[in-house]
């Protein structure tokens, strides 16, 4: 994520005018991770409006953090993905398989630049987007009750790209795997023809029905599933892709000795 909306600058500045307050006495006044304050300073993440209300709270600065994130937060994103974050911010669980590139929720800031930075967009459509991708990690596992997720990588996917942005990459699936709520699983190269193999695509549980929609994507641009024989084509997809995936712990294995053969 960029860090030209501000937060960062404002929140070194706040901690420094309130007696040099350090990131882990700002975590413990949150109830949050030191490393969460490191990546909203950092510019990783945008913090969460209540967590933005908070912050106001601990500075005595309201409505200005609140205000600065609220203007970070109005990138929006094309119409035809539009539905799709918020199924995401909502949803009880993800599902998502994607046979050519790391899943976006598993992207690390560097790794998405890259991705945004290598189409056609411009610089600024695709730096609005890399916002809108942090946005939504940010949406998904900052909540009190972040939704079960499971992903599920071709092999092939986890070495494209330039190798220091790789390695970087590869360690944070490997930490993100040690969440309770975090499942990854990787396809190996070996595993032969698959259902995945036809393109990238998300399944998501919904809170307040119970039910799934799905997501995919191709060339031009994604639609939302929602149609219920379309949906269970996904459905099965996933079981089948399930059925050639390594366990959690051989994929986990499986990622760390290629972050030490890079």
């Amino acid at each position: 994520m960029t860090s030209n909306n501000g937060i960062p600058q404002v929140l070194r500045f706040l901690r420094a005018l309130n007696g040099g307050m350090t990131q882990e006495q700002l975590a413990q006044r949150l109830s949050v991770s030191t490393s969460l304050i490191a990546k909203f300073e950092t510019g990783r993440q945008i913090p969460m409006p209540d967590t933005a209300d908070h912050l106001d709270l601990v500075f005595s600065s309201a409505p200005l953090i609140k205000e600065l994130v609220d203007n970070a937060r109005k990138a929006i994103p094309p119409d035809w993905f539009q539905p799709w974050p918020e199924v995401e911010a909502t949803a009880t669980s993800i599902r998502w398989h994607d046979p050519a590139i790391i899943p976006g929720l598993l992207q690390t800031e560097a790794y998405a630049r890259a991705i945004l930075h290598s189409g056609l967009l411009t610089p600024a459509k695709a730096d609005e987007y890399l916002t809108i991708r942090m946005a939504r990690q940010a949406a998904v596992f900052d909540r009190a009750e972040p939704p079960v997720c499971q992903f599920i990588i071709d092999q092939s996917a986890l070495l494209r790209g330039d190798p220091t942005i790789v390695r970087e990459q590869l360690e944070h699936i490997a930490e993100m795997s040690t969440r309770s709520r975090v499942l990854v699983q990787v396809t190996p190269a070996d595993a032969g023809w698959h259902p995945g193999q036809n393109g990238p695509f998300m399944l998501a549980t919904l809170a307040e029905t119970g039910g799934t929609v799905g997501y995919v994507d191709d060339q031009l641009q994604g639609r939302l599933v929602t149609e219920p024989k379309r949906v269970a084509a996904l459905e099965q997809a996933w079981q089948a892709l399930s059925g050639v995936a390594l366990p959690r712990d051989q994929s986990r294995d499986m990622i760390l000795k290629l972050v030490k053969e890079l």
